[in-house]
């Protein structure tokens, strides 16, 4: 199974792995070997932190390969019109008598680029899959953790390239 994600979404994982690989993991490699040098290690923290944390580099590096082996990238500059798509910034209302704001726009992205804070989704999410294939005036029904919610799609945009 692919994962998509967008040019920006790619290159910062690219930017995190060769970060870790070339700069982070060779720093705490040198700081490891110092500590070691310095004899017993069975009660040298920092050599024992060091150890620890270069599991961590190494686990999260294993996870970034496996995950670049697995995604595709996607630019949604390149789409136009007016069907949601993976990229689309989409201006819903919400139709079902909350109480929440009635209007919101939420960007639909792969799910290494959700961020919530700025209203960034996954297209694997509840509201991202109820939202693609659906154009301006679709009334919507998806199951969130509150329950059902019914939204009306209001505009739906791309970024440019």
């Amino acid at each position: 199974m692919a994962f998509y994600i967008t040019p920006e979404g790619y290159k910062k994982i690219v930017d995190e792995y060769n970060w870790l690989h070339n700069t982070e993991r060779p720093r705490i490699t040198a700081e490891v070997s110092y500590a070691a040098s310095l004899g017993d290690r069975s009660e040298n923290s920092e050599y024992l932190y060091g150890k620890k944390r270069l599991r961590e580099i190494d686990k999260r590096l294993h996870f970034l390969r496996t995950r670049l082996e697995k995604i595709e990238v996607v630019d949604p500059s390149k789409f136009v019109g007016e069907t949601v798509r993976f990229g689309a910034t989409v201006d819903i209302e919400f139709s079902d008598g909350t109480t929440e704001s009635t209007e919101q726009s939420w960007t639909i992205r792969g799910e290494d680029e959700v961020d919530m804070e700025n209203h960034v989704i996954s297209y694997l999410a509840p509201l991202g899959q109820a939202l693609i294939g659906r154009e301006p005036d679709d009334v919507v029904v998806f199951e969130s953790p509150r329950g059902k919610r019914e939204i009306t799609i209001v505009a739906v945009r791309y970024p440019r390239g």
